[in-house]
C-alpha cells in the first residue's frame, strides 16, 4: 500500500491544519489521528459528521490511516436523505466533534467523539498498519441526487493519490505552499483537494470556517500562497475589490487562485485580473472522477476554459451516435468521456448504475458537454441533461449564453435553459437577476446583446426576471428548479 500522507510518518513541528485559532502540527496530527485510527481499526465503514471544523479533518485522516472507508455527511442534509445514505452505506460508527448534536437518524449508531488533541500526559501510539491496497475504498461520497436518491461513489485510495499528484504537477504544488479556503468538507473539492491535498504535499491548510473576504485577505497577507474557491466566492471577491484595497493586495500576493465546481463567469475573471494583476485558473472534476483537467500554473490562464487533461487522464468528446469528435475547432460540441487512475470504482450497491455510467470500452460518461480549442484546451458549455439546447438544428451550450448575458451591465446573475418549441424544437430561455430591479433590461435588449456577441441563433427567445437564482450548497444553480411550474 502506498502512503497517502508521507509527512505523517516523520512528524515535525511544521503546521498541518489550522481552523480559526485552533491548529495542529504534523506531530500533533500524527498523534491524535493515530490514536483515533487505533480506536476505529477493523470497521468496514465509518460516517463522519463533516462540519467545517478541525475534528472533521482529523476524523478523515484517521479513517484513511486505519484503512477504513469514510462516509462524509453533509450537516445540512434532511432526515430523509440522511436515512437513505445510512441505510445504503451501513456505517458501524459515526465520528463527530464533542458537543455536536446529531440528528435523529444518526442516534442509533455508536458515536465516537473525535479528539482535537491528545489528553494531557497521554503517550502517542503508532497508527495501525492495516492490510489495504491502492484499490481499496478510501471515501464513499454521495452525489447530489438530482435524478433520484443520492448514489454513493466509491473512491479508492489510488484515485486520491493519482489526482493529488497530478495536481501537484499541474500547479507546481509543494510542501512550501499554504492553502486557504472556506469550502464545506463533505465533498471532493473541500475535503480531497482542500484538506488531503496539502497534507499529501507536506504543506499546510488554513480553513476559514466560513468564507469571507476579510478572512481571505488576512490569510493571504499572512503568508498563504494559494486560494481555492467556487464561483460564488470569487463573484463576492470581484464585487468587494473596489472597496477593499487590502483584499486586492492580498490576492496579488497569491501564487495561485483556483476556482472549481462550476464555471466562473468571464466578467468575474476580468474584474479580478484588472484589480489584482492575478488570473484565476479553473479545473474540472466530478465526484466520480475527482479531477480531470486544469489550467496549468505554467500555462495560459485562459478565461472560460478548464485547461487540458491532467497527467494520466485520457479525455475524449463524443457525438450522440457514439462516434468520437476529432476536430478541435472550438465549436463542435460533444460529451466529455474520461478514463484513468482518477476514477471511482463504482456506485455502492448499484451495479446497474455503475454499468450505465461506463461505455463498453471503459470510458466514464460524464454527462458534461464541451468543445476543445486547437491546442487542446477544454471549454465546458453545460450539462447534457440541462444545458445542451437543440434549437433550429443547432447544438447550443447554455454556458456561453450565460457568459454573454453577464457582460450586460444590467444583469447581475443569469441562467439559461431550453423549453419545447414547435418550430425550433427548443427555444432559449434566460432567467435573469437584474442589477437594478426597478429598471430591468428588456427581453429585446438582451436578445440583441447576445446576438451581437455570439450569433443570432443563440439569442434568448424568452426572458424571466427573478430576485435570486436557486443554488445548492456549492453555489451551483439548480436549473431543474427553474423549469418547474
Amino acid at each position: 500500500m502506498s502512503l497517502l500522507f508521507p509527512a505523517l510518518e516523520g512528524p515535525s513541528e511544521q503546521p498541518a491544519l489550522q481552523f480559526g485559532d485552533r491548529s495542529l502540527t504534523y506531530a500533533e496530527l500524527g498523534a491524535v489521528a493515530g490514536a483515533l485510527a487505533e480506536r476505529i481499526a477493523g470497521a468496514e465503514r465509518v460516517a463522519v459528521w463533516a462540519t467545517p471544523a478541525l475534528e472533521t479533518a482529523v476524523a478523515v485522516v484517521a479513517a484513511l490511516r486505519a484503512g477504513v472507508a469514510a462516509v462524509p455527511l453533509n450537516p445540512k442534509s434532511g432526515e430523509k436523505e440522511l436515512g437513505h445514505i445510512l441505510s445504503d452505506s451501513t456505517p458501524s460508527l459515526v465520528l463527530a466533534a464533542p458537543g455536536d448534536e446529531l440528528p435523529l437518524p444518526l442516534r442509533d449508531l455508536e458515536r465516537v467523539d473525535v479528539p482535537a488533541a491528545l489528553p494531557g500526559g497521554a503517550t502517542p501510539t503508532p497508527a495501525p498498519s492495516p492490510s489495504v491496497g491502492d484499490e481499496d475504498p478510501a471515501l464513499i461520497v454521495y452525489t447530489s441526487g438530482t435524478t433520484g436518491p443520492p448514489k454513493g461513489a466509491v473512491i479508492p485510495r489510488r484515485a486520491i493519490a493519482s489526482t493529488l499528484d497530478a495536481l501537484a504537477d499541474a500547479w507546481q504544488w509543494t510542501g512550501d505552499d499554504v492553502l486557504v479556503h472556506g469550502l464545506p468538507l463533505f465533498h471532493v473539492h473541500g475535503l480531497v483537494l482542500g484538506i488531503l491535498g496539502p497534507l499529501r504535499r507536506g504543506g499546510s491548510v488554513r480553513h476559514l470556517g466560513r468564507f469571507g473576504t476579510e478572512g481571505v485577505a488576512r490569510e493571504l497577507n499572512g503568508g498563504a500562497t494559494m486560494l481555492f474557491g467556487v464561483p460564488t466566492m470569487y463573484h463576492r471577491i470581484a464585487q468587494a475589490l473596489a472597496g477593499e484595497p487590502e483584499l486586492a493586495k492580498a490576492l496579488g500576493r497569491a501564487r495561485l487562485l483556483v476556482s472549481g465546481s462550476a464555471a466562473l463567469p468571464v466578467h468575474d475573471h476580468e474584474r479580478i485580473t484588472a484589480a489584482t494583476g492575478r488570473r484565476v485558473i479553473e479545473r474540472y472534476g466530478m465526484t466520480e472522477t475527482l479531477m480531470n483537467t486544469s489550467v496549468r500554473a505554467d500555462g495560459e490562464a485562459r478565461a472560460g476554459t478548464v485547461g487540458v487533461p491532467l497527467p494520466g487522464v485520457e479525455l475524449r468528446l463524443m457525438e450522440e451516435d457514439g462516434s468520437p469528435i476529432t476536430s478541435y475547432d472550438s465549436e463542435t460540441v460533444g460529451e466529455i468521456q474520461v478514463r484513468g487512475p482518477n476514477l471511482f470504482t463504482g456506485y455502492l450497491n448499484r451495479p446497474d448504475a455503475t454499468e450505465a455510467a461506463f461505455t463498453a470500452d471503459g470510458w466514464f460518461r460524464t454527462g458534461d458537454m464541451a468543445v476543445r480549442d486547437p491546442d487542446g484546451y477544454v471549454r465546458i458549455v453545460g450539462r447534457k441533461a440541462t444545458d445542451l439546447i437543440k434549437s433550429g438544428g443547432y447544438k447550443i451550450g447554455a454556458g456561453e449564453i450565460e457568459n454573454a448575458l453577464l457582460e450586460h451591465p444590467g444583469v447581475r446573475e443569469a441562467a439559461v435553459t431550453g423549453e419545447p418549441d414547435e418550430d425550433l424544437g427548443e427555444r432559449i430561455v434566460a432567467w435573469v437577476v437584474p442589477a437594478d430591479p426597478q429598471s430591468p433590461p428588456t427581453a429585446e435588449e438582451l436578445a440583441d446583446h447576445v446576438a451581437n456577441r455570439l450569433a443570432p441563433h443563440k439569442r434568448p427567445r424568452v426572458v424571466h426576471h427573478l430576485s435570486a437564482l436557486p443554488r445548492n450548497d456549492m453555489g451551483k444553480i439548480m436549473k431543474r428548479a427553474l423549469n418547474r411550474d
